[in-house]
């Protein structure tokens, strides 16, 4: 690793409120709690357990739409029997619970910025950056499913680099909110200040010259606001984002503090993570200031035999019909209107075929196989299109290392076959070996702390770093403008 001291890695449980989430059908499995998705109590037990073994964060994804394509258009008959991320149930009411049994977990939560106005939504993060003390990090995400669009009132997806654009100065709008709209001393009411007399006379609760509107007027958005919240504890929420698309990259460069990508191979992951670290640093960015955090699949067990033995038993479970879907989600095509023996290596299209190639490449046992439908949707079945690393607990470890030291990634965003079975074979076997190795805390870098500080292993860093796109945004104590305000009126 190029010195003596190892890079400490980012562990988080990456969950959805759904019967499913990257495992169509395996509710069906006997020991499986997918179906508890809407009690609270199963929520407030797994970020208790999940905190207990110093996971860094838990990592909500979320939809705003069903998987609708295969044999589709507009069909979830498939989708429906495999509870296949349907139905779903909103993440973010469920964090201030899992916060209040709980003091120094994170949780990270998918919002669109397609969907939903910037106000409410910086509005709804502040709230809950309030009640967990600074735990909630927003992931951001432009959402890609046609039926959201529809449930929107659109007739299609607004094109994908317009989204971005559109992301852009969404997030101008919510840095503004955050942190411009409050001046960092306006709150001047302490609980100290009161006496067993009652409040000192005419004592006001915030000052009024510290409140301001923001007046964003753009291309987009008209919001003259000012913030509904006074400021929580991280102001703006850590920011995680998930794509790799070239607007996608340039966006992580700019706003992102974590971002989430998937691959078979960390040597197919390095070129991204390379490309936004060198965006972040041209940007005036520290680029270690932005963690990697890969999606991962991990089946472990005391042997090689008896992981790919749960593994497989595990896919007995798993709906066919449902990985198609979710496929067919993803990618927005359609495999049913192909004949179950055609391989998918050859077929015209050429984003399918570069899928199913890139697959083929590097999936192992896959070797000489025909990737006809069925072999796709077994492959989707466990972990969706994300690497599956089954084996030992040396084999595993192994192959987390490498991909540190081969993909740069700062850590990883582990799923589960089945919940909680997988996170308590991960719990159990591999992260005390991980410790071992000197790849994983004993404990929270700042215990009690916020998600931020957390994340960066710093105690005090519960702002955006000054390097950050949104720093500029800061209204501190003693200004009578944010300054960022002053050049913004002489344009």
């Amino acid at each position: 690793m190029g010195s003596t001291e190892k890079k400490q890695l980012i562990i988080n449980a990456f969950a959805m409120h759904s019967p499913s989430h990257l495992n169509p059908g395996l509710f069906r499995y006997p020991a499986d709690k997918g179906a508890d998705y809407k009690n609270i109590k199963h929520w407030m037990a797994l970020a208790q357990k999940l905190e207990k073994a110093k996971f860094h964060a838990i990592f909500f994804a979320d939809v705003l739409g069903g998987y609708d394509v295969y044999r589709g258009p507009a069909n979830l008959d498939p989708t429906i029997p495999a509870g296949a991320q349907f139905p779903i149930n909103d993440p973010l009411y469920s964090i201030p619970a899992m916060a209040a049994v709980t003091e120094s977990i994170g949780f990270g939560v998918t919002a669109s910025t397609t969907y939903d106005a910037p106000y409410a939504l910086a509005r709804r993060f502040s709230t809950v950056d309030h009640l967990s003390n600074g735990r909630i990090g927003w992931n951001i995400v432009t959402s890609y499913l046609d039926s959201a669009a529809r449930n929107f009132g659109l007739d299609t997806q607004v094109e994908h680099d317009e989204r971005y654009r559109i992301a852009d100065e969404y997030l101008d709008v919510t840095y503004k909110l955050w942190e411009a709209s409050w001046r960092d001393d306006a709150v001047e009411w302490k609980q100290s200040d009161a006496t067993p007399n009652g409040a000192v006379e005419g004592q006001r609760y915030a000052d009024p010259r510290g409140v301001r509107q923001i007046n964003h007027k753009g291309k987009y958005f008209q919001v003259p606001g000012p913030h509904l919240c006074e400021p929580s504890p991280q102001r703006t929420p850590f920011l995680l984002q998930a794509g790799t698309s070239t607007a996608g990259k340039a966006f992580a460069a700019k706003h992102a503090e974590a971002v989430f990508l998937h691959a078979q191979k960390p040597e197919l992951v390095r070129p991204s993570v390379d490309s936004i670290r060198q965006q972040a640093a041209d940007l005036g960015r520290n680029p270690r200031d932005i963690k990697i955090v890969a999606g991962a699949l991990v089946v472990v067990a005391e042997t090689d035999e008896a992981a790919q033995a749960k593994f497989d038993n595990f896919k007995k479970y798993g709906d066919t019909e449902g990985a198609l879907a979710l496929f067919g989600g993803w990618t927005g095509y359609d495999l049913s209107t192909y004949t179950d023996d055609q391989d998918f290596r050859f077929v015209e299209q050429p984003a399918v075929r570069s899928m199913v190639n890139h697959w083929a490449s590097t999936v192992p046992g896959t070797e000489g196989k025909k990737w006809d439908k069925k072999t796709i949707a077994e492959y989707l079945t466990l972990g969706g299109n994300g690497v599956k690393i089954i084996g030992s607990v040396s084999t595993v470890a192994d192959e987390l290392e490498r991909w540190v030291d081969v993909g740069d990634v700062d850590g990883f965003n582990l799923s589960y076959a089945t919940i909680d079975e997988t996170f308590d074979d991960i719990i159990e076997l591999l992260l005390p070996e991980l410790q071992r190795r000197g790849l994983f805390w004993s404990d929270y870098a700042v215990k009690g702390g916020t998600f931020r500080e957390n994340m960066y292993g710093k105690q005090g860093q519960s702002r955006l770093p000054d390097a950050h796109q949104g720093a500029k945004f800061f209204w501190k104590q003693g200004e009578e403008v944010p300054p960022y305000s002053l050049t913004e009126s002489q344009q």
